[in-house]
């Protein structure tokens, strides 16, 4: 079940949206506070916790499954967003030095194969972080967040599935602890609940956020089909709405 861009947008825009977009970044913040010119990407919709990584980053895309369709990002100047198949990405091997998937892994109908599809543009030593509903969080039963729709996970079987994938997980946090209902009272209390839950390591947050790093040595068995050779990434077509460089190819 595929969440529309227009919805996950007017989520965003609302007063619980913004709280668990405070939220759920101020930990992956946390986790890449060194992003100085790396190459991030976002898969999903990303967007919202991507504008923490804009000011440093060599550069920021963002890459928005079919299904749900695309919008322009950033507001202003060229467009860094684009529409793609998540598990055929138009990116070289390993030209990409940080992810961060959002909404993507529990709507998507081939999880397995979009991890792998990260693996194979991650760089050595890159790292990727996933946000994914909990199964045993309270966001996951209401469905008037984008949080309720889909698949949602048990640690148990994300754990599986990034080691499936070669992905070594080297973080696992929680957040949203607060109830997805849009009441004042609890928007203004959702600090709260994130410090007593954090520092007494409770379960029972609405998102699982977990950090894994690529492996280097894929098996031969859990290899894909081979793909058409890739350009280097600079000189691979840019997002709908971005300029031409200089030999007249569209730039990055």
């Amino acid at each position: 079940m595929s969440l529309d861009v227009v919805d996950l947008r007017n989520f965003y825009g609302s007063p619980l949206g913004q709280v668990a977009r405070r939220l759920v970044g101020r930990m992956a913040r946390s986790r890449w506070e060194d992003h100085s010119g790396l190459r991030v990407l976002g898969i999903g919709y990303a967007t919202p916790y991507l504008v923490d990584f804009q000011e440093r980053a060599q550069r920021v895309l963002a890459f928005m499954p079919a299904a749900q369709g695309v919008v322009h990002w950033p507001n202003g100047g060229r467009s860094a967003s684009s529409l793609v198949e998540t598990t055929m990405m138009p990116l070289p091997d390993a030209s990409i030095d940080r992810v961060l998937v959002v909404h993507a892994l529990e709507v998507g109908e081939s999880p397995r194969d979009i991890l792998e599809e990260i693996w194979r543009i991650l760089a050595p030593g890159g790292r990727v972080i996933v946000v994914v509903p909990s199964r045993s969080g309270l966001w996951a039963r209401v469905d008037t967040t984008p949080f309720g729709h889909g698949h949602p996970y048990s640690r148990g079987q994300l754990q599986s599935l990034l080691q499936e994938t070669l992905l070594l997980p080297v973080f696992w946090g929680e957040a949203l602890y607060v109830p997805p209902f849009a009441r004042a009272s609890l928007l203004r209390s959702a600090p709260a609940f994130e410090r007593i839950a954090g520092r007494f390591s409770l379960p029972g947050g609405g998102v699982h956020i977990v950090e894994a790093t690529k492996q280097l040595y894929r098996p031969a068995g859990l290899r894909r089909a081979v793909r058409r050779a890739l350009p280097p990434l600079d000189e691979v077509l840019a997002p709908v709405g971005a300029g031409a460089g200089r030999d007249g190819a569209p730039a990055l």
